[in-house]
């Protein structure tokens, strides 16, 4: 046993390991205060078969495990001739099933080792980078305490094209630090005379305990049996999961032997394995594999988290999203602007939220006049303006499982258009130069009219420019003014279908079009001042007369 921390908790699943007649030889950690270990050495006194091994420091990715590893061998092989295999374990590590099950498993395989090996091109788990190289180059800083150090060496190797050159005969493999391996192929690793060799060479490997043993096995064993008797999980940043008392019947799932690391003060999960003999699991054979697809979840938890979900613990970097929103939504641009009353219309067609103007100008106009909404979404400019893309996924998340739909112009905020054109839940369909309708109709000025005119062209001629890119991964329609004034019921037609709520039905109203009588010639006398007004398309000066739709009676007949 491999010892460091939570002394207490050693003592306990040492004495259940002498309990059941397995001998125990236990390192301490050099870096654990004397007295600490002292108090451990007195209260195991009264068990002979449990030994202490002269004491390494053992630095993470550091020889040291290796050597404490060693130490704890000889004397565990020297002073008991008996023993067919000897496994290595932790103080976090907890036995899940009884002893003699475990000795009974491997006497029915005495010439198996049961070890973790594979070479560096086999492995996916290896974190930071280095897999090949931590054989080629040398290591003599130690990652956590001198990271700067330790990256400037490995730097510096590289840039010289340093290389160490691998022992003769041996082929790295790397793998779990804590294998059980039988007496033959332990005692030809610790007494080859090629030792000293390999010794010096792994001395200068990072991380050695995950490829001394796992490379010499494969030159000395006659069976390799490349898994470990032992349950270890790590998440996506190389760090080993933690079980906690509620991950109790996950333990007794997997019907391994031992697993680790179990928290110090996971008593409930001591006391069960520990002492509840009748609760042991049945006689089967270890398999974690049951359990790995609940990690394998919370992998993707961890890493890709709920689409469209932004929080404290949660607040991934630009492209790491799993998906921007966590909801389809709609985006309509030059609607409301064109028809007079579009949003009550369009929520009785559609059937879904429909709000104003979300981004401005002025505060958020939510639907039914609210000031908040769901989630204390509020409708100030403020704070709305200070993170219009939290508040864009915040109004989603908020409010997911009804469609949400909102107008939008080149009067808004443009700082969330490109969240809203990369977005694959956004549908947005733009009548381009809309804009101008209200311009139409205010009057005034027109030497301000047509500054202001110029200003919005430019701000949607580049919010359009954004909708065609090649990185826009949103829906979109785009028409002109001149194409939608033309024929408006199809495209209307469209954007509700792509709605979706009432898919399949034809309309039987359409919203009121504003007058547009004398809008051709307002867009003449901006040409005329200088301006050319592009995005309505080839708008005609003659009046437009929006089409009517009329009602078709029921037939009915008439008897005399």
């Amino acid at each position: 046993m491999l010892v460091h921390t939570a002394l207490d908790r050693a003592e306990q699943v040492a004495r259940h390991w002498s309990a059941a007649g397995c001998p125990v030889v236990i390192h301490c950690d050099r870096k654990v205060p004397r007295p600490a270990y002292e108090a451990l050495c007195q209260s195991l006194s009264d068990l002979p078969g449990i030994r202490f091994a002269t004491r390494h420091r053992c630095d993470w990715g550091g020889w040291g495990i290796v050597a404490a590893t060693q130490t704890a061998c000889e004397i565990l092989l020297r002073e008991n001739p008996d023993i067919r295999h000897v496994y290595l374990a932790s103080g976090a590590c907890l036995p899940l099933r009884p002893v003699q099950e475990l000795v009974d498993y491997l006497a029915e395989r005495p010439r198996t080792d049961f070890i973790e090996s594979a070479t560096t091109a086999d492995v996916p788990w290896t974190v930071g980078g280095l897999d090949v190289e931590r054989f080629t180059l040398r290591f003599p800083f130690s990652w956590k305490s001198s990271r700067g150090a330790f990256d400037a060496y490995v730097k510096l190797q590289r840039l010289v094209k340093f290389r160490r050159n691998i022992p003769f005969g041996l082929v790295p493999h790397m793998g779990s630090q804590w294998w059980c391996l039988s007496r033959r192929t332990l005692e030809a690793i610790l007494h080859d005379p090629k030792r000293p060799v390999y010794d010096r060479y792994f001395r200068k490997v990072w991380i050695p305990d995950e490829s001394y043993f796992q490379s010499l096995a494969r030159i000395h064993s006659i069976h390799v049996e490349s898994r470990s008797l032992t349950l270890s999980k790590f998440d996506f940043q190389g760090k080993p999961y933690i079980f906690y008392d509620d991950h109790l019947q996950l333990l007794r799932r997997s019907d391994c032997f031992v697993a680790r690391k179990i928290w110090c003060k996971a008593d409930r999960v001591y006391d069960t394995f520990l002492n509840d003999a009748e609760g042991a699991m049945n006689r089967t054979e270890p398999n974690p594999g049951k359990i790995d697809r609940i990690f394998s979840k919370a992998v993707e938890r961890r890493t890709r988290g709920r689409t469209g979900l932004y929080m404290q613990s949660r607040f991934p970097n630009a492209g790491w999203e799993n998906g921007l929103t966590g909801a389809k939504y709609s985006v309509f641009q030059g609607f409301s602007e064109l028809f007079e009353d579009f949003e009550p219309w369009l929520t009785r067609i559609a059937g879904c939220r429909v709000h104003g103007h979300l981004f401005g100008p002025g505060d958020a106009r939510f639907a039914d006049d609210q000031y908040t909404i769901s989630g204390a979404l509020t409708a100030a400019a403020g704070l709305r303006d200070y993170a219009p893309r939290d508040f864009l996924t915040n109004l989603n998340w908020n409010t997911r499982g009804e469609r949400q739909c909102f107008q939008f112009s080149p009067r808004a905020n443009q700082d969330v258009t490109w969240d809203m054109a990369r977005d694959t839940n956004a549908q947005i369909t733009v009548i381009s130069g809309a804009w101008a309708v209200p311009l139409f109709q205010a009057g005034g000025d027109f030497a301000k009219i047509r500054r202001e005119a110029a200003r919005l062209q430019k701000i949607e001629n580049t919010f359009l420019a954004v909708l065609r890119s090649s990185h826009a991964k949103a829906r979109t329609k785009i028409w002109t003014m001149a194409e939608f004034v033309e024929a408006p019921a199809e495209p209307l037609q469209m954007a509700i279908d792509e709605i979706g709520n009432r898919s399949g039905r034809r309309l039987s109203e359409m919203p009121r079009m504003v007058d547009l009588k004398g809008f051709g010639q307002f867009l003449q006398n901006l040409k005329n001042q200088g301006m050319h007004p592009y995005l309505m398309g080839d708008f005609p000066t003659q009046p437009i007369v929006p089409p009517v739709i009329e009602k078709i009676r029921k037939p009915y007949l008439i008897q005399k």
